[in-house]
């Protein structure tokens, strides 16, 4: 998935040990355009961030997972970044946390086929 919208805050850094070693874990709120606007915490994991990117009121495309996992009955979401980019720029600076996952395209229809059969439709 991917968004595209304004950072507004840069929380504190986390770090702790897991079974697989250190670990580093840095949640960012962003707030979406629009006429009722919202905030998202998203987690950037690692330190393969740019962190020059971060400046506060800074526009970013995020592309991000979503998952959920339940623990002890209740269930926890978390949204994890693996790209950003910056979006003041024509997204030129870029930081990957991540191989990109595989995409899906699904097939474009030949323009020239119209689904009533012939080639009166106004679009």
């Amino acid at each position: 998935m991917q968004l595209t919208a304004k950072l507004v805050a840069i929380l504190p850094e986390q770090t702790g040990m897991g079974k697989n070693g250190p670990w580093k874990k840095q949640d960012i709120i962003v707030e979406t355009d629009g006429q009722y606007p919202k905030k998202i915490c998203i987690a950037l994991w690692g330190d393969k961030h740019d962190r020059n990117l971060l400046n506060i009121g800074a526009k970013l495309t995020i592309s991000f997972d979503v998952e959920s996992r339940e623990f002890n009955g209740k269930w926890y979401t978390d949204v994890k970044a693996w790209k950003i980019e910056g979006g003041n720029n024509g997204g030129g600076e870029s930081s990957s946390y991540s191989e990109e996952p595989p995409s899906y395209s699904p097939p474009i229809a030949d323009r020239e086929e119209s689904v009533m059969g012939n080639d009166d439709c106004p679009f």
